[in-house]
């Protein structure tokens, strides 16, 4: 099941409801699924009462508790509870609904019914919610509307009252003082120009006046009238000069002429006056408009005053007004998205994959259990050989052996996971591992034409290296190539080579040969394998007698060194044991077992010395129980690469 937010019928984008569900909702929807309510009608859809399955639990309470039907359904649906698994899967929103049952039946049923039921139970949820939702929403808008109404009907009423023509009693609107204070504040400014222009020229001509006259004075200076007057007198000066020249002064036309500037003069000093007048007037004029003007925008200012508290109220009436309206449109929104939810069906849950009837149970995964011990094994096993590579102290290279003992690698023989490598010289005289005690006895035995030894002894310096397994396969090896050879267990005390060899066990040995309770005829037997005989060790032997120490074993090689081409010898460990180091002198060639990345270097390097100092001649190494990827395999110094490439030359068959 998946919590889709995106279904939620109540979800509204632009307010940002029905965001992105946080993990505490995820949470608790999955607790809802676990609800005992849900259950219990799980249990009525799918009549799990009357299944035998549930009968058991039934039973097993008290009878007296489940008297009625609610009583059977309750525990029905505890059953139905401790088998139910409702997870999340990581940081999704995806719910897991998991539901345990032997019947693979009802347990598909119930995790169906649990994912369905929990469905339609918050689509109901939702429904109902929504309904009553839409019924407050209802009454909520009616109360607003009225609230509404009362506030436009008050604003419009204050405004009218108060005078406000404007939608905003404080911007450009304004009441009606604030419209006539505006163009009469600009006549004011005017007209106190224009008085201030007249008192000027008012007060310029009466300097003028002071200082020369009315002809002095600007005005008259630029009056028309005055100018006409003044050229008719110009005139009448040019006659009554060129009048009395021609009558005299007496002369009636001299007269005329006099009287007409006489008069032109008087005209013009009444202009003059009347000019002069006419700017006192004026300025007295203009002061008065002002005075009139003024009083005006200071009536105006007082009225504005006055209504200013009534413009503040008016814009507080109209906020309110508008706040309810806002509250109003909000709430009808919110409303039919109410009343639209209460007739959509719709869930935030939706299901991604019905549960199938199961074809197997899912406990215990046997499968799954294997696999992981598979696992566990397989790490366990990485882990402790990789403990081992780690912590092993053993040599691994030809230069590790040429460094620490001085002597070379004769060969280096492969790890066979077989009970018995030295039968693979038999079934499989082809193989990797036969070769390679070949390759042992081309380089003890050497290649030209010189004598090669005679006695040959098998020693290590610790137990469990592989020593007589390859003294045996060495043997067997030399009688392959046709050469008689003689393989003389001298291992008393161990006495292992009975259960390698495939011949039957006999009760004379070496040892009853070196006490002379038995002769060397008697002790030596021919071995599985043709050119090979054998003086083994029938029963271990443990006791304080020197076997090694005289004569006896010395004699023995002497009597056989003429019956066969080849003799080898299984010595005993030369660390802890004396008896290898007294037989050790005795062969021709000593071979140093070393087991693969096992034996230390100090204990192989102390075997060494011993052998070194008592006389024994160390021919060289055998590697033993090697890795066949080691570079030690394949030709002894050559890279892994080049031993790998060496696989076509072997038969594994």
């Amino acid at each position: 099941m998946r919590i889709d937010p995106s279904r939620n019928p109540l979800s509204n984008v632009n307010t940002g409801t029905g965001a992105e569900p946080s993990s505490s909702t995820i949470d608790t929807e999955a607790s809802a699924m676990n609800s005992i309510a849900l259950a219990r009608a799980v249990v009525r859809k799918l009549k799990l009462v009357e299944s035998p399955l549930f009968n058991s639990a039934l039973r097993n309470s008290d009878s007296a508790l489940l008297s009625t039907s609610a009583e059977r359904e309750a525990k029905v649906a505890s059953t139905v509870l401790s088998n139910l698994s409702v997870s999340r899967e990581k940081l999704t929103y995806v719910l897991d609904i998991k539901y345990r049952s032997p019947d693979p039946v009802i347990a598909a049923q119930v995790a169906n019914a649990i994912a369905e039921t929990y469905i339609d139970s918050r689509v109901a949820d939702k429904a109902s919610t929504a309904s009553r939702q839409g019924e407050w929403f209802d009454k909520r808008l009616d109360d607003l509307g009225q609230q509404v109404m009362a506030a436009d009907a008050r604003v419009a009423q204050f405004r009218a009252q108060a005078g406000i023509v404007g939608s905003d009693p404080l911007g450009d609107g304004g009441t009606i003082v604030d419209q006539q204070i505006a163009p009469l504040t600009g006549t004011v400014a005017s007209a106190e120009s224009d008085a201030a222009a007249a008192r000027s020229n008012l007060a310029a001509a009466r300097g003028q006046v002071s200082r020369g006259g009315l002809d002095a004075v600007s005005e008259v200076l630029g009056s028309a009238v005055i100018g006409d007057l003044r050229r008719q007198r110009a005139e009448a000066l040019r006659d009554q000069a060129s009048v009395g020249i021609k009558f005299g002064p007496k002369h009636p036309e001299t007269m005329r002429v006099h009287d007409q500037i006489s008069s032109l003069d008087s005209q013009i000093q009444a202009e003059s006056r009347r000019i002069v007048n006419s700017l006192q007037a004026t300025s007295a004029a203009a002061e008065a408009r002002v005075s009139s003007l003024r009083g005006s925008l200071n009536d105006l200012q007082n009225r504005r005053e006055r209504d200013s508290r009534a413009a503040a109220l008016a814009s507080s009436y109209q906020r309110e007004a508008a706040a309810k309206r806002a509250l109003y449109e909000r709430m009808s929104q919110l409303s039919l998205g109410s009343t639209q939810a209460a007739q959509v069906s719709l869930s935030q849950a939706a299901i991604i994959d019905h549960a199938d009837v199961p074809t197997g149970p899912v406990s215990p995964n046997r499968p799954l259990l294997l696999a992981l011990a598979g696992i566990v094994a397989l790490i366990a096993g990485a882990g402790t050989i990789g403990a081992l590579e780690i912590t092993s102290g053993g040599m691994r290279t030809a230069e590790e052996v040429r460094e620490q003992l001085g002597v070379p690698i004769l060969a280096a023989i492969p790890n066979e996971k077989v009970q018995n490598p030295a039968d693979i010289l038999i079934d499989r005289p082809t193989s990797f591992f036969a070769e390679s005690l070949r390759i042992a006895r081309a380089s003890i035995l050497g290649v030209r034409d010189q004598a090669p030894p005679h006695v040959i002894a098998f020693t290590s310096a610790l137990p469990s290296e592989g020593k007589t397994t390859t003294a045996l396969a060495f043997a067997r090896t030399l009688a392959a190539a046709d050469a008689k050879t003689l393989l003389i267990e001298c291992d008393v005390r161990r006495a292992a080579m009975r259960h390698l060899v495939r011949t039957p066990a006999t009760s004379t040995g070496l040892v009853e040969v070196l006490q002379g309770k038995a002769t060397l005829t008697e002790g030596i037997v021919p071995s599985d394998v043709p050119n090979l005989d054998q003086l083994l060790v029938s029963v271990p032997f443990y006791s304080a007698e020197d076997l090694f120490g005289g004569e006896e074993m010395r004699q023995i090689l002497d009597a056989v060194r003429a019956q066969y081409t080849h003799i080898v010898l299984d010595l005993p460990p030369i660390l802890g044991l004396a008896d290898g180091r007294f037989i050790s002198v005795l062969a021709d060639a000593v071979v140093l077992i070393v087991r693969w990345g096992v034996t230390p270097a100090a204990a192989a390097k102390a075997a060494h010395s011993l052998l070194r100092n008592d006389g024994g001649n160390t021919v060289g190494v055998i590697y033993t129980m090697v890795d066949s990827s080691a570079e030690v395999m394949g030709g002894l110094y050559y890279s892994k690469y080049y031993a790998k490439n060496y696989s076509k030359y072997y038969n594994a068959e």
